[in-house]
């Protein structure tokens, strides 16, 4: 499979680190959260990886060139002007236009979900888009999904003032070409708040078990630097999540 890897963010919430050092060469465990990324996607079987980048994206270009000979494939595209997050998918629908489906996966969070699994999941579903979501604690600051009995999306919200549900888009998808028909020509052109709320009824969830955390935080970044060595020395192999 191929993957985007949406990383351009400018990382406004952990100024002062990332006025030098774009969010995604922030380290974790002694290494930047892009190589967790890339490393975790090369074992899931993903071949060719299209990273955008924005703010410090020389740095961000300069890494990958480092990492050269190191699976999997990595385009770096360089945004003057922030497209958003679907913008970004549009921009560069040349690069999955002809795969059958391919990931999606926001490069602020850190996980080792099974992307296997996961996809599994989705083509079992008979769906063309498969949502990863995780259990909320804060559901008032996330995307929110109100999700069937047979795993079908039926309602979607950005940032709700009162949610219904405390299933949060979690920034992992599963994606046929067919999400095209759904993106518009507006700049810049969201995921979550221009995008998501049309697939209502057209997408599945996916209820992801395994470790993951938004690092966009000073408190989350730290947690995530206590957490993550324990978690990859005591998580068993191939622990994941259920369809919703």
């Amino acid at each position: 499979m191929k993957a985007f890897l949406l990383a351009a963010g400018l990382g406004r919430r952990l100024h002062p680190l990332t006025a030098t050092t774009p969010k995604c060469l922030v380290a974790i465990d002694d290494r930047p959260l892009l190589d967790h990324w890339l490393d975790h996607l090369a074992r899931e079987g993903v071949r060719e990886v299209l990273v955008n980048a924005h703010h410090h994206a020389h740095q961000v270009a300069a890494h990958v060139a480092g990492r050269a000979g190191r699976p999997p494939v990595v385009h770096v595209r360089f945004e003057p002007t922030l497209l958003g997050s679907a913008g970004t998918i549009r921009e560069h629908r040349w690069f999955v236009e002809a795969e059958d489906q391919f990931l999606i996966c926001y490069a602020d969070n850190l996980t080792d979900v099974n992307l296997r699994r996961m996809v599994t999941a989705h083509e079992a579903s008979g769906a063309w888009f498969t949502m990863g979501l995780f259990q909320a604690e804060r559901p008032w600051e996330c995307g929110i999904a109100e999700v069937s009995a047979s795993g079908r999306v039926v309602a979607f919200e950005e940032k709700p003032a009162r949610p219904r549900s405390n299933l949060a888009n979690a920034g992992i998808y599963v994606a046929s070409p067919l999400l095209f028909a759904y993106m518009d020509s507006r700049r810049p052109l969201d995921l979550g708040y221009h995008v998501l709320p049309r697939l209502v009824g057209h997408m599945y969830g996916y209820v992801i078990g395994e470790y993951l955390l938004d690092i966009g935080t000073p408190e989350n970044l730290a947690r995530a630097r206590e957490e993550w060595p324990r978690r990859r020395s005591t998580a068993p192999a191939g622990a994941g999540g259920d369809r919703a």
